[in-house]
């Protein structure tokens, strides 16, 4: 077996922490871009979408392109990772949808033995005129929480098209998360950001989604769960700007916190630049259920693990 063959093996194991299937991630139908550290190990399209990738000092650099009009049935699978203790991953990549085109991506994150490793994100994303696209982020990042996620996303949804995202981290400790991700819609179009995080001892999150409505009847929802445990500090900050009639929009944080050491803030902010567009939010912070702890401890579990399977539950 070829070395790039041994990693990509390593890697994809290192995924299943994260919820990844490594032999779907193996698989030679599926397309896929597999990067770890700064070494391409697999990059692969199909009829309608093609992956170009190119390989950088710190990582590495993606186009990934969908025909107008391709539907494809099978998702696109995305690894990335850092398998040494230390090191720096940087990954520069454009999605172009084309106009009625539908995919859908799983992108697993794993760090799992990170002591001091960084993974930075720049991403442009452009759906085309009644195009469909889903991307679901997992990340691991291992027990020792020294890992800084830093993941930069510009959206552009046009006519029509849908954009749907979840990043979703709640296993191993979460380290630094700064995620920040800007969307603009065009007329009728659609945009659903959705984070979800679990952080514990001296993890710190942010999590910044804005989401600007400029087409007549475009809809946005920003949504974000995150459980501050232990001396975890999360702040959320979710925006939605109402610049077009009809253009509709809602923030939904909920951040609960499991510690009494532990520190969270939310701060929705609404723009209406149009008398007939519609913003709301929602927001809330607080503790756990007693009662649903009660409940779980009366039938044997300790308060550490009743705690943890009701996060669970709301992140799930």
């Amino acid at each position: 077996m070829a070395e790039s063959s041994v990693e990509l093996v390593e890697l994809s194991q290192a995924m299943a922490p994260a919820g990844a299937d490594p032999a779907a991630l193996l698989h030679a139908r599926f397309a896929g871009l597999a990067v770890s550290h700064n070494r391409i190990l697999r990059c692969r399209g199909v009829d309608g979408l093609r992956i170009e990738g190119e390989e950088t000092p710190t990582g590495a650099k993606a186009r990934i392109t969908v025909e107008p009009g391709v539907q494809l049935d099978s998702p696109v699978h995305l690894c990335f990772g850092v398998l040494p203790k230390e090191g720096i991953q940087e990954i520069i990549s454009e999605f172009v949808i084309g106009e009625g085109a539908r995919v859908s991506f799983i992108a697993h994150c794993s760090f799992p033995n990170a002591e001091r490793v960084r993974h930075l994100m720049q991403a442009r994303i452009r759906v085309g005129k009644g195009a469909q696209m889903e991307y679901a982020e997992t990340h691991y990042h291992g027990p020792q929480g020294g890992v800084e996620v830093l993941p930069v996303a510009h959206i552009a949804v046009e006519e029509g098209g849908l954009y749907r995202s979840t990043f979703k981290l709640v296993e191993g400790a979460a380290g630094v998360v700064r995620l920040d991700y800007v969307a603009e819609l065009d007329k009728d179009a659609v945009c659903e950001l959705d984070a979800k995080v679990y952080g514990k001892a001296h993890d710190s999150i942010v999590v910044k989604e804005t989401i600007l409505l400029n087409g007549a009847g475009a809809r946005g929802l920003a949504k974000t769960r995150i459980v501050a445990s232990e001396r975890c500090v999360s702040e959320v900050i979710g925006e939605v700007v109402g610049n077009a009639p009809f253009a509709r929009g809602h923030v939904d944080c909920i951040e609960i916190l499991t510690g009494p050491d532990a520190r969270a803030s939310a701060v929705p902010k609404l723009q209406v630049n149009d008398q007939n567009a519609k913003l709301t939010h929602e927001a809330a912070i607080g503790s756990v259920d007693k009662k649903q702890i009660e409940t779980l401890m009366a039938r044997g579990l300790s308060e550490a693990e009743a705690v943890d399977v009701v996060v669970r539950g709301m992140l799930r």
